[in-house]
């Protein structure tokens, strides 16, 4: 499966993703990183990451016919699998360990 820990743009996509009910594609995921970062997002980069995150099975996906989306194009689907959501849960739970008692070291300086 390859690196064990997630990057930190893989924690952004899986975050959006969640908060977009768990099932998203592309163009919605990098509106909701702009609006929660402030930032700007290349959907190019979050489209690989995507794919990155499908190879490792943290995501699935499912294409949507011009039929289905009621636009005339294609579009592929991301679904959160539960082994994403329990990377997700435990790359919170390392940063929350890293950050726990950092107030104190910065107060010694």
């Amino acid at each position: 499966m390859g690196r064990k820990g997630l990057g930190e743009l893989e924690q952004q996509v899986l975050l959006a993703l969640v908060r977009l009910g768990g099932e998203a594609y592309s163009v919605p995921l990098v509106v909701e990183m702009e609006e929660r970062s402030g930032q700007e997002v290349s959907q190019s980069a979050v489209f690989i990451v995507l794919r990155r995150l499908e190879e490792k099975g943290l995501l699935s996906s499912r294409m949507e016919g011009a039929h289905e989306t009621g636009t005339g194009r294609e579009r592929r689907y991301f679904r959160l699998e539960p082994e994403g959501l329990r990377r997700l849960e435990e790359a919170r739970r390392l940063f929350e360990r890293l950050w726990d008692g950092i107030d104190t070291v910065w107060g010694q300086r």
